[in-house]
């Protein structure tokens, strides 16, 4: 989500969701594409925009929030769902954010699948190793888009 505002032009001033495809629109311009582009290159191209309706404008764009860095917590936990990923996060930390395993869950049985570029992967996850065995660094630091499976 963007905001963005046009000095001394309140009327030219929202927020904005960026669409899946990476694109939103905007009053005068219509559609415009943000994906791949840094908040500079959307600010400068906006303003390049705008010159056929105003004048020099300054632009301000602000990112109010990213809700693409998410992981996902499923199966036998207290509260599955998506969580933001808006810092560093391992498994312990994701699913203490997810409430915790269930009563029924089989802590033995709790994998994470990653997506990269080159491949899908399934990685095992030893929650007694981590909680009572100390073993910290088994504790997966957690990527955008990584999906914790509780059995």
């Amino acid at each position: 989500m963007l905001e963005i505002s046009v000095w001394k032009d309140p009327a030219l001033t929202r927020q904005v969701v960026i669409l899946p495809d990476g694109t939103f629109s905007f009053p005068l311009i219509g559609r415009f594409t943000a994906a791949g582009k840094t908040v500079d290159q959307i600010r400068t191209e906006m303003e390049t925009a705008f010159t056929r309706y105003i004048p020099e404008p300054d632009l301000s764009v602000i990112v109010q929030q990213v809700n693409s860095q998410v992981v996902y917590v499923i199966g036998k936990v207290n509260r599955p769902g998506h969580f933001p990923l808006n810092r560093n996060i391992d498994v312990l930390q994701a699913l203490a954010m997810a409430g915790g395993l269930n009563i029924f869950a089989d802590d033995r049985d709790i994998r994470i699948f990653r997506k990269t570029s080159e491949k899908a992967m399934v990685i095992p996850f030893d929650y007694k190793a981590v909680t009572e065995e100390n073993q910290l660094d088994t504790n997966i630091l957690l990527q955008r888009g990584d999906v914790i499976v509780v059995k």
